[in-house]
């Protein structure tokens, strides 16, 4: 990989035991093309929560960061395992590049359908999933054909693709009511991450597991957390900037924008409390919970950017919400990233440590203050700073005594 000329090589496997694998340029680029995305999920599901539309607002959300998240998996372990930074290899990624930019062009027709209720067009989001999935198939096909040795599991995850996506193609074009589609794309998604699974499991000689590299998996994952939790910082001071242009600042604004990058820095830190590049290398069989888990994560990252759209739309008179309902906008994905998050921690530690059980209650202590805040009559800025406080429990917990528990985990104390 250290040549300068980049005509095509053997896509024979990386080597997952490489020393100091990291993140490569074209992986980063990459993942700009998903700063679009979350942000447009962002902000569609923020207006709509903010217009009275919740549930609406909540399941375009919850579809469309799957959607992307799924998207960023799928080429991100085979990059991991099969890249080889060649013209052809560039090419296609560049390709998945603008299937992404499509997806994201469809969001706003796809959550717009929710709110007419009749069926949810999600047309042009397929449309970039095809784009995304015909290069990638092209890529897993260039794996079966030049390392013989994943050829069996490289066929498999050709088989899956295919397979869901005309399942997807199909749901799009049916005309099938809302309730229909949301069953019929919960399954999609479950035959989606079921595919993947059996392609690693594979039994017989002709079978292996992908050679994924456990750091810079566990690095990309954690790169995508810092893009996921950018954006939302990004997003906040886009429309705090409206504000602030119509009626200048106010200790409100001034309040919303303090809230926002604190919690965006103490939910950063706690991401990192999580030994995962160690764990994953340690115990290779742990990775799909891990790798799909963080979906929810990711999710709610995202979430507390969208939540940080409503409470500027809050200050903008532009909300249907009210105080309470704005505060609690920002604290439930802030909540759910928690849980999610020890989760993880627990699954792929395979330990329990007390103190986790306590920074959680403390946590939802925290947040339920916050909410109580704003119900009493505090303003919502100022409750929002009380929610601000909630990562720093987990901050705070970890410096003074869990990072013990993680030493020991790291030194083989714990099984």
């Amino acid at each position: 990989m250290s040549m300068l000329h980049h005509r095509n090589r053997q896509m024979a496997g990386r080597n997952p035991h490489e020393p100091s694998r990291t993140a490569t340029p074209l992986e980063l680029l990459f993942d700009l093309a998903f700063v679009v995305g979350f942000g447009v999920a962002g902000e569609q599901g923020a207006h709509l929560i903010a217009e009275g539309h919740v549930a609406d607002g909540v399941i375009g959300f919850a579809f469309s960061m799957f959607a992307i998240c799924w998207a960023w998996i799928n080429f991100s372990w085979f990059a991991s395992a099969f890249d080889t930074d060649d013209w052809f290899y560039r090419v296609t990624t560049m390709v998945q590049m603008i299937g992404v930019v499509v997806l994201a062009l469809g969001l706003p027709e796809m959550f717009g359908s929710l709110v007419e209720g009749e069926r949810v067009h999600n047309e042009v989001m397929v449309a970039g999933y095809i784009v995304m999935r015909l290069a990638l198939l092209v890529q897993w096909l260039r794996a079966a054909r030049q390392a013989p040795a994943y050829r069996a599991t490289c066929m498999a995850y050709v088989r899956t693709l295919v397979v869901t996506q005309i399942g997807w193609v199909i749901l799009a074009v049916a005309p099938v009511s809302v309730p229909v589609f949301l069953v019929g794309g919960a399954l999609l998604g479950i035959a989606e991450m079921t595919g993947p699974w059996l392609a690693e499991r594979g039994r017989g000689a002709a079978s292996q597991s992908t050679p994924w590299h456990a750091h810079h998996i566990a690095e990309r994952y954690g790169l995508l957390a810092i893009i996921t939790l950018g954006e939302g910082v990004i997003g906040t001071v886009a429309t705090l900037s409206a504000v602030v242009e119509e009626s200048g600042w106010t200790v409100d604004a001034a309040m919303v924008a303090l809230a926002g990058t604190g919690l965006t820095f103490g939910l950063w830190w706690t991401y990192y409390l999580t030994p995962a590049a160690e764990m994953l290398h340690r115990h290779r069989e742990r990775s799909f919970v891990w790798g799909y888990g963080n979906i929810v994560i990711f999710a709610a990252l995202a979430g507390v950017g969208a939540g940080l759209h409503v409470a500027a739309y809050y200050l903008e008179g532009h909300s249907h919400i009210g105080a309470v309902g704005t505060v609690l906008a920002v604290a439930v994905p802030v909540l759910v990233f928690v849980l999610a998050d020890y989760t993880q921690f627990a699954v792929l530690t395979r330990s329990f440590d007390r103190l986790h059980l306590f920074i959680v209650i403390g946590t939802v202590v925290v947040l339920a203050a916050a909410v109580a805040a704003a119900a009493a009559g505090l303003p919502m800025s100022w409750a929002l700073l009380l929610v601000m406080l909630a990562p720093v429990v987990s901050v705070v917990g970890y410096e003074l005594r869990g990072h013990r528990h993680v030493a020991q985990l790291l030194a083989g104390d714990v099984s």
